[in-house]
């Protein structure tokens, strides 16, 4: 399992945050976010039940995976959410389609999704989209990031922030390899 202590856009160490993923063959990939939130500042959404697909999850705590593909401009990110719910989004380049909410994607598939006492874990199955586009996991990079509603305001972790605002969209910063 591969871990990556996840970076604050602007200096907050309230919160530490740490990612993690690993894949199973054939198409299985299981992540879990682990979070240091001694003062209690983040804010919760209520669960919800049977892991409803939901839109704008980004509003409120929300733990984010982009998958890109080497060589091509398409990618997906998924938005898990502590409530339980989700959702998967396409994109044919850097942020375009500009829909909003952007157009779901029906290829990548929630198996499991869990907020837990340390953060949460989730495992996708991405067996129709790697197929569809005849990929390896060698062939894809990911990035882990995520959307802390907290006490003292929204604050935006992911593996590293190149730009001079956080975009979770940069595809420079999704920096796991397979």
């Amino acid at each position: 399992m591969a871990s990556y202590e996840l970076q604050a856009f602007q200096r907050f160490h309230e919160i530490s945050l740490v990612g993690a993923l690993e894949y199973q063959a054939p198409y299985t990939l299981n992540l879990g976010f682990w979070l240091r939130d001694p003062l209690q500042l983040i804010n919760w959404s209520s669960l919800e039940t049977a892991h409803p697909r939901q839109d704008f999850l980004w509003e409120k705590t929300c733990f984010e995976l982009f998958i890109g593909v080497k060589n091509e401009d398409y990618y997906r990110e998924i938005n898990l959410s502590p409530s339980q719910a989700w959702q998967c989004y396409q994109f044919e380049e850097y942020r375009y389609p500009e829909d909003m909410p952007p157009q779901m994607a029906h290829d990548i598939e929630l198996i499991a999704l869990q907020r837990t006492h340390y953060g949460l874990s989730a495992t996708l199955d991405l067996a129709q989209f790697m197929q569809k586009h005849q990929l390896k996991w060698h062939d894809l990079f990911i990035g882990l990031t995520a959307i802390l509603d907290t006490k003292q305001g929204m604050h935006f972790y992911a593996m590293q922030h190149s730009s001079p605002q956080a975009d979770f969209h940069n595809k420079r910063d999704w920096i796991h390899t397979f």
